[in-house]
């Protein structure tokens, strides 16, 4: 099954650029651009890509609002943050903002597919300069996505997984599998640890 993929980036360059990398893979369905934050609004009220790949910089939004609003209006959307960037202040407030990833856009199209695929299985994607970035810190905190804070949170107030399902509008399945990422990522054995790292590290 073909991933449907939309670009917004206000470069054409990077368009072209990205969409002739794209645009023959057999399992990519090259949906389009947008310029800027309205066009992409307008289109994702027709038609939804799996995979939008979206400028951090754009001339009438930020990516990171633009990303916010297309995740609280389409949940379902992937949103991988596309950018020159990789100062890790930048990249974590994209990922705060509900993006499933972060690439530059210097990556080549192995890259740029990979970062595709891992993100439709639910995964979180850096490119190599990115994750370098946000380990450095005297800090390291586990990387965490909107939802995946969301669904945190709700664990930490003693909610069950179909509880959590019924509050967020998704499915069991789905709780459980931010759930196992989290563990994943917390390096927690069981839900208690998994709360009491979170709690110390004041991501709830």
């Amino acid at each position: 099954m073909k991933a449907g993929v939309f670009i917004v980036d206000d470069h054409y360059m990077v368009i072209e650029g990205i969409r002739s990398l794209l645009q023959h893979e057999k399992n990519i369905d090259w949906l389009g651009h947008a310029t800027n934050a309205a066009s992409c609004l307008s289109f994702l009220k027709q038609q939804q890509p799996d995979v939008l790949l979206m400028d951090i910089s754009l001339p009438d939004k930020s990516g990171t609002d633009l990303c916010k609003e297309v995740k609280l209006l389409y949940p379902a959307v992937f949103v991988l943050g596309l950018s020159t960037f990789n100062q890790q202040a930048v990249i974590r407030n994209m990922m705060d903002n509900g993006a499933s990833g972060y690439i530059l856009k210097n990556a080549d199209k192995e890259e740029v597919l990979e970062a595709i695929r891992i993100v439709l299985t639910g995964k979180t994607y850096f490119s190599p300069e990115a994750a370098v970035s946000m380990k450095e810190t005297g800090k390291e905190m586990p990387l965490v996505t909107r939802r995946e804070k969301e669904v945190l949170r709700l664990i930490a107030a003693g909610l069950t997984n179909a509880e959590i399902a019924g509050q967020l509008f998704i499915s069991i399945p789905t709780v459980n599998t931010h759930r196992k990422s989290l563990l994943e990522k917390f390096d927690a054995k069981n839900t208690a640890i998994l709360i009491s790292k979170a709690i110390r590290q004041g991501i709830i």
